[in-house]
């Protein structure tokens, strides 16, 4: 195993200098995502189009739910998109970071390769769909007439979020080369972050003895520090700067480890 000491300012030293290799792995696993589909890339468009339409006849029409103490007269299935944006980032990146080394066993047999980018991959697919997801969300607001300025600051806000599932990726990446049961084990955590994050639900209507959980743990303090800036209320930028003190850890000791641990990977793969 590597022995390399643990440095900080490396990591985005490593990634920048594959940043070209990166952008064409990232390229090629959203293309191939589309290959065959009769309507080929425009899904980026369509899917989250699609999601939006049933999330406003679901919950706008039928359920006619609002939000508790709903302020900004914002609709309900705005809210609950705008949560599922960040959160989508996270649970693809995180979904597919046990295979993301995994898959490409010919690369981690020759030396040469930045392994080490391949956990970034799944990250930077789920960056280009959350993208496509944030113009969606913005031509919604426009058009009901909720559009604020402090929107811009959405993708600031979710750096956090980025950061958390990139650690994350690096440690279950690393696991997924030598505990196969990984693949099965994420998607069922996953599915219980999302409810267990305040996606379907502001952190005011959680319990009071559980909200610091929410508040203050990455996933939960983006969600809503970034729907804040959508709804165009204040920004509680302690929450935020705590969750990206936290976040910054978790991606310098995911990092670490992958490293310490990528010196097995081709005996294992």
């Amino acid at each position: 195993m590597s022995t390399a000491p643990l440095n900080p300012l490396r990591i985005p030293a490593d990634i920048w200098r594959s940043r070209h290799l990166l952008g064409q792995l990232i390229k090629r696993d959203v293309l191939m995502r589309y290959r065959g589909a009769i309507f080929g890339v425009l899904w980026i468009f369509l899917s989250p189009l699609i999601m939006l339409a049933v999330f406003a006849f679901i919950f706008g029409h039928i359920f006619q739910a609002r939000w508790p103490q709903q302020d900004a007269g914002i609709p309900f299935w705005l809210l609950l998109y705008s949560g599922l944006i960040a959160f989508n980032v996270f649970a693809e990146t995180i979904s597919r970071a046990p295979t993301s080394v995994r898959g490409y066993p010919s690369f981690v047999k020759k030396i040469i390769f930045p392994v080490n980018i391949l956990p970034i991959v799944p990250l930077g697919a789920a960056l280009v769909h959350g993208g496509f997801n944030f113009l969606i969300l913005l031509a919604a607001l426009a058009w009901t007439s909720h559009l604020h300025a402090s929107i811009l600051l959405f993708p600031f806000l979710i750096i956090p979020l980025l950061l958390l599932a990139l650690g994350l990726s690096w440690f279950l990446a690393a696991w997924g080369v030598f505990i196969r049961d990984m693949t099965q084990i994420v998607p069922v955590f996953v599915q219980m972050l999302l409810f267990l994050s305040p996606v379907f639900y502001p952190v005011s209507a959680v319990p009071e003895i559980l909200r610091p959980l929410y508040q203050y743990n990455p996933l939960g303090a983006v969600i809503e520090t970034s729907r804040t800036a959508i709804i165009g209320q204040p920004i509680e930028w302690s929450t935020w700067g705590m969750a990206l003190g936290f976040s910054m850890i978790v991606s310098i000791l995911g990092y670490a480890f992958f490293q310490h641990s990528r010196d097995e990977f081709a005996d294992a793969l």
